[in-house]
C-alpha cells in the first residue's frame, strides 16, 4: 500500500484520486479566540509570524512525519508561541540567506490543536530555521504522546487514510 494514488473513503463514499500529506492552520488557536471587531487593534498576522497585544508572538512551521515506504514526509503546518526575543532574531534574520545557521533551535509550546490526536496545545517544542522560502521545522518534545511518538517512529499510508477519513466525516480543517 505505499503507492496509493487514490482511495475510496468510508465516510462519504467517494474516491478520492490521492491521499492529502499535509494539513495546515491558518492561524494560532490563539487568535481564533479573539473576536473579529477585537482582531484589527490586538492582532497582526501574515502567512508566517502571528503577533496578539504586541506580547505573544508566534511562528508558522512544519511537524513533519516519516512514512513507512516514503520519501518524502506527512506534514502538520502549525503554530509554535515564542518568546520577545526570539521572535525578534527570527524576523532579524527572516530574509537573510544562511539564517539557518544564525538562529539557534528556540523554545516553543505548540499553538495549534491537531484533531486526530489528544490535545496539541501547549506540546514542548523546539523552533529549527531553515533556509529562506523553507519553513521552520517543528520538534516535539520526544513523549509518548501520540504526535510525538509518530514523529519519532513514523506513520503508514493507512494512518494518513484515517487522518483523511477524519477530516471528511468532521467536514472541518484545522
Amino acid at each position: 500500500m505505499n503507492n496509493i494514488k487514490g482511495y475510496i473513503c468510508s465516510c462519504c463514499g467517494k474516491y478520492h484520486d490521492k491521499l492529502p500529506m499535509s494539513y495546515g492552520n491558518q492561524a494560532p488557536y490563539h487568535w481564533y479566540q479573539i473576536s473579529l471587531e477585537e482582531k484589527e487593534t490586538r492582532c497582526e498576522i501574515n502567512s508566517d509570524i502571528c503577533v496578539i497585544d504586541d506580547r505573544y508572538f508566534f511562528i508558522r512551521g512544519c511537524i513533519e512525519i516519516p512514512v513507512a515506504g516514503m520519501l518524502e514526509p506527512f506534514i502538520w503546518d502549525v503554530w509554535v508561541s515564542l518568546n520577545e526575543s526570539n521572535i525578534k532574531k527570527t524576523i532579524e534574520v527572516w530574509d537573510i540567506k544562511g539564517r539557518e545557521e544564525k538562529v539557534k533551535p528556540m523554545f516553543g509550546w505548540l499553538s495549534t490543536s491537531i484533531p486526530c490526536y489528544p490535545e496539541t496545545l501547549n506540546l514542548k517544542t523546539m523552533v529549527h530555521m531553515r533556509r529562506v522560502g523553507v519553513r521552520p521545522f517543528i520538534e516535539l518534545e520526544p513523549t509518548e504522546h501520540p504526535l510525538s511518538v509518530e514523529q519519532r517512529k513514523g506513520i503508514t499510508m493507512d494512518r494518513i487514510k484515517q487522518i483523511a477519513e477524519q477530516f471528511c466525516s468532521e467536514s472541518r480543517s484545522f
